[in-house]
């Protein structure tokens, strides 16, 4: 994915309410008790035999391959806490909405006199709920890295250089060259 849908991912990871499993055992048996008990769905899963899953559930193996053991945490980290992601998001799609951190290159086409031209802007903005409920739609129906970042723009464009509609009606901003993002709700 891209850095926005990154971010998102991160800013979900950041409401959990415990730890990630650690040890390759605790992954592998949170793995099979989240497929229901199926190994051979965890091995396609993490692209290794049934009978390795299972040397890992006896705990015959321990230390996995370097490769492995990031496939591992990045199957756990999606399954992980299911029901806190779901509530945070809610709540911030319904009455909290989300706070983007950026450092990016802010563009703008205004009307004719005024300064149009491209620098580099570091913001801090929190963002209506709205904006967030179209970023969490967006990411969870597999949307590309431009239209996540066409929503960022415009919820940045309305909240921020717009003041919510008080200056600059014609404004329209472009969010290019983005250095970092961050994301928290």
């Amino acid at each position: 994915m891209g850095i926005l849908g990154d971010s998102l991912d991160h800013a979900e990871e950041q409401t959990f309410t415990r730890p990630i499993p650690k040890s390759a055992r605790a992954r592998v048996k949170f793995l099979v008790k989240h497929e229901r008990g199926s190994t051979r769905a965890v091995a396609e899963r993490l692209g290794v035999s049934r009978r390795t899953v299972e040397r890992y559930l006896t705990g015959q193996l321990k230390r996995p391959r370097r490769d492995l053991a990031s496939r591992m945490e990045t199957e756990v980290r999606r399954d992980w806490q299911p029901r806190v992601r779901d509530r945070a998001k809610k709540r911030a799609a319904s009455s909290g909405g989300i706070v983007i951190e950026t450092r990016a290159r802010f563009g703008f086409t205004a009307a004719p006199g005024s300064t149009d031209d491209s620098r580099v802007r570091r913001i801090t903005q929190h963002l209506a709920p709205a904006y967030a409920a179209r970023l969490f739609d967006a990411q969870a129906r597999g949307a590309s890295e431009a239209e996540l970042r066409g929503i960022a723009a415009e919820g940045l464009q309305e909240q921020y250089f717009k003041d919510g509609g008080r200056r600059a009606p014609d404004l329209a901003v472009e969010f290019t060259d983005i250095d970092y993002v961050e994301l928290d709700f």
